[in-house]
């Protein structure tokens, strides 16, 4: 409701007040989140290669990182169970283009440069039919996916969670943490993913989504720890702390939807990896 464009400002005072109560309360839950990560976080050095050290090691030991449910996903899935993992993904996308344009606001210069390649890349360097949102969507329509109710909760919280960060300016250094930790850690899920739609039949068109995320993004979180992080922790080491906030109250959120499609999908979680992701979170 808060992004949407509308096409008249008729009810804009009504439309504020009711704005202020929703913002009282995703204040709140924005608050909840940060105080169950906010130990982890004050542990992120603030040395700036320390700190991308300490950040780069959220691939491995993060929370929800190499979750069973991706493999199973790869290997495992029926179709039927593919479609409902994806379902859930696509209610739980903020639009990853929209978040990166509310987040650059006032950053320093080369920090929006970056932010700004990576923009440019979402938006298929100018080309709609390589925009990254449009491609997902043409995978929902291949597998028949429609905007429904039937999404879980965590899914939502997800979604709510980044647009959160993104658009409260106080919230603008978690984003930065929550986005530079996609980069980091989808790679290997979109790779999993994709072989799973693969093995489906999905056609290479639609699989397009994620078979390029498995790639492109190792070079967005390289460029985006080199040119986002590193300069804004030695400008003013007292944001590691807020940065780190936002990555791992990403991962936790994420970690979440992975439990939770786990139980729906009958996916065991008993293997090593899913013991150290789960205590992790």
């Amino acid at each position: 409701m808060r992004l949407t464009p509308r096409r008249d400002a008729l009810d804009w005072e009504a439309r504020i007040r009711a704005e202020y109560a929703l913002r009282v309360l995703e204040g709140h839950f924005v608050e909840d989140e940060r105080q169950q990560v906010r130990a982890g976080a004050e542990q992120a050095p603030r040395n700036p290669d320390a700190f991308v050290v300490w950040f780069e090691g959220l691939e491995q030991c993060g929370p929800g990182q190499h979750d069973p449910l991706f493999e199973w996903l790869a290997h495992e899935a029926t179709r039927k169970e593919m479609t409902w993992f994806l379902q859930q993904e696509m209610a739980g996308e903020a639009g990853f283009e929209d978040l990166l344009a509310l987040t650059q606001i006032k950053l320093p210069t080369p920090v929006k440069l970056e932010l700004a390649r990576n923009y440019w890349d979402e938006m298929g360097q100018g080309h709609p039919s390589a925009m990254h949102g449009p491609m997902l969507e043409r995978l929902g329509l291949e597998l028949g996916i429609v905007a429904d109710d039937t999404a879980v909760w965590e899914s939502l919280a997800l979604a709510n969670l980044m647009v959160a960060l993104a658009a409260n300016r106080h919230y603008a250094y978690q984003s930065i943490g929550a986005l530079g930790v996609i980069e980091l850690t989808a790679p290997g899920r979109a790779v999993a993913v994709s072989a799973g739609l693969k093995r489906l039949g999905v056609s290479g068109e639609a699989r397009r989504y994620f078979a390029l995320h498995a790639t492109l993004d190792l070079k967005h979180s390289a460029t985006w720890n080199r040119e986002v992080l590193r300069p804004l922790v030695a400008q003013e080491p007292s944001v590691a702390t807020a940065i780190a906030e936002g990555a791992l109250m990403r991962l936790q959120a994420g970690a979440r939807c992975f439990e939770c499609y786990r139980r729906v999908l009958g996916v065991s979680a008993s293997s090593p990896a899913a013991v150290a992701s789960h205590g992790q979170s």
